[in-house]
């Protein structure tokens, strides 16, 4: 397909082609901007904040408990399973140093996820918010897990602080369950370490894994795909090459509410805003709205990130509408559709532009993006970023014409190596560097594209990808279920929710013996919301259900 977004299409100053090569590393770009923003406020969370050059030598430190006290070496994998805190970027940041490959994992988990996630990729050892340490509990010994740090939400705010808030969150909300870790260590204690080992560096290069970043993929069980060094560079400069005209060196404020164990936070803000000084804003639990908001009146942030669920749910809070919007650039959304009544409401109240982009976790994960000089909100996921390559193809294999569907492939320097163990996968997916997305799209002739379908039975709640077969399978394994399927059903709040057919073996099995069931092996957005018992599921003439029937 001609490029022909970039004469017709790309604004002033957006270079066409990006240098994956840039950087040898993601280690390399962080010192060198660690170093040249040494002063600036890298990450605020409750209040208290890092520096660049405190993150810089705190991550120094984690790498070398890493790899001193540990043991852990070059390739080894490294899960973390905490909210948004500065613990995060410490032990990110931590983690690549000493060369290790991290391992992203959800904090809302439940142990069926988690020994999936765990075993699947070989990690070795973990940091995880003690919060949720009891279901690592459950699963430790059927992993290859030997080494587990634990957090508490206040471990990094100071001690008097940090001691109320964990103490708080202990015993008075009781939200920390009883655990048994025996070799558990305390993050602290690990820092403590660290600060008195010496590191030895580690040549990191761009060929190394960076990230397994675990999904559902185009189809199936979650898988990890193989994000390189070389992938996240290239993404960084790709998204950076479109907002170069928009940030100014050392002056913003990204707020950042989606979890950055989610590629879109990890890639679009934690990292992304390292070359330009910017600050993060981390919130730990945006679904505190009435929190949420009280928190962004304290700063002039000058971007958010989020999906749609979540600018809707702050245009809907009591005090949004009453925030200094006046420093307020850009909102950027993504990981599902950005509803138009969504996107008008905001520029309406901020006085500034949504703009929608597209992205998959296989792609690092930023494929297409809005210019920044767009004037309004236009439904379409904009334009390719640099150095990307897209073309749609009809279900005769052939490249279709403006304004026609057909399912989007993409290359670029930022599609995944492939999806760890899973050749099979791979090779279903990626074709001589393309990688086939499942999602049908149109393109017009000034190169926007627009998502019309998706190929996939994929559900998508709060941007988050859920599949239907995982859904199908959980729901199988209570003994009074026949069969079942599961759909996506429209929500006012999430986009997108699950709904579930299912066929009873047993009769008085009601809606609550399928919620309980449910609650056990998926975690939240994955469960069914809305169920209804049918007497059999429509099939094709080779057994096959019919999903888009019982849509």
């Amino acid at each position: 397909m001609e490029k022909i977004w970039l004469e017709k299409s790309y604004p002033p100053g957006v270079e066409f082609e990006i240098n994956p090569d840039k950087y040898r590393s993601l280690v390399e770009l962080f010192f060198k901007y660690s170093k040249q923003f040494k002063d600036n406020t890298a990450f605020i969370n409750m209040d208290a904040s890092l520096s660049y050059q405190e993150l810089a030598q705190q991550a120094t430190d984690f790498a070398a408990y890493l790899q001193q006290d540990l043991g852990l070496v070059k390739g080894d994998k490294f899960a973390i399973m905490i909210p948004n805190t500065l613990q995060y970027p410490i032990a990110l940041f931590g983690a690549l140093i000493a060369g290790l490959t991290v391992v992203n994992v959800n904090p809302l988990y439940t142990s069926r996820e988690l020994q999936h996630q765990l075993k699947d990729s070989g990690t070795k050892g973990i940091l995880i918010l003690e919060n949720f340490a009891h279901v690592l509990e459950k699963v430790i010994n059927d992993t290859e897990v030997q080494h587990v740090v634990t957090t508490g939400v206040g471990d990094r705010l100071g001690m008097l602080k940090g001691s109320l808030v964990n103490g708080v969150l202990k015993y008075v909300k009781k939200q920390v369950p009883a655990y048994d870790l025996p070799n558990a260590v305390k993050f602290n204690s690990a820092m403590l370490k660290g600060s008195k080992l010496t590191l030895t560096p580690v040549d990191v290069i761009g060929s190394d894994l960076a990230f397994l970043q675990y999904t559902g993929g185009t189809t199936g069980p979650s898988k990890g795909a193989m994000l390189t060094h070389r992938n996240m560079v290239a993404n960084l400069e790709q998204s950076n090459a479109v907002t170069r005209n928009v940030y100014e060196i050392g002056k913003e404020i990204m707020v950042t509410a989606l979890p950055l164990y989610h590629v879109y936070a990890l890639t679009s803000n934690c990292l992304c805003f390292i070359p330009f000084g910017g600050t993060n804003l981390l919130i730990t639990n945006p679904r505190d709205m009435d929190g949420f908001v009280k928190e962004l009146a304290k700063y002039p942030f000058t971007v958010i990130t989020g999906v749609n669920t979540l600018f809707n749910a702050l245009l809907h809070t009591p005090g949004f509408d009453k925030i200094d919007f006046s420093t307020l650039k850009l909102g950027f959304g993504g990981g599902m559709s950005v509803q138009r009544p969504v996107a008008e409401l905001w520029e309406k109240v901020t006085g500034s532009k949504l703009l929608e982009g597209y992205g998959l976790t296989e792609c690092s994960p930023l494929v297409t993006m809005s210019p920044y000089n767009q004037e309004s909100y236009n439904g379409s996921i904009g334009i390719p970023a640099s150095s990307t390559d897209i073309k749609l193809l009809g279900a005769d294999g052939e490249e279709v014409g403006f304004g026609e569907p057909g399912e989007m492939w993409v290359k670029g320097p930022q599609v995944m190596k492939g999806y760890h163990n899973r050749q099979d996968a791979t090779n279903e997916v990626l074709v001589d560097g393309w990688l086939a997305t499942g999602d049908i799209a149109t393109m017009d002739e000034n190169g926007f594209f627009t998502i019309v379908d998706r190929k996939k039975d994929m559900i998508i709640v709060s941007g988050f990808n859920v599949f239907p077969n995982e859904i199908e399978e959980v729901l199988v394994s209570h003994e009074g279920i026949l069969e079942a399927a599961a759909v996506a059903a429209p929500s006012e709040t999430t986009g997108e929710t699950v709904k579930v057919y299912v066929v009873r073996t047993d009769p008085d099995l009601n809606e609550l013996d399928v919620i309980n069931h449910c609650a056990e092996l998926l975690t939240n957005y994955k469960r069914p919301k809305i169920i209804e018992f049918i007497d059999e599921l429509p099939k094709s003439n080779v057994g096959k259900v019919l999903r888009k029937q019982l849509r």
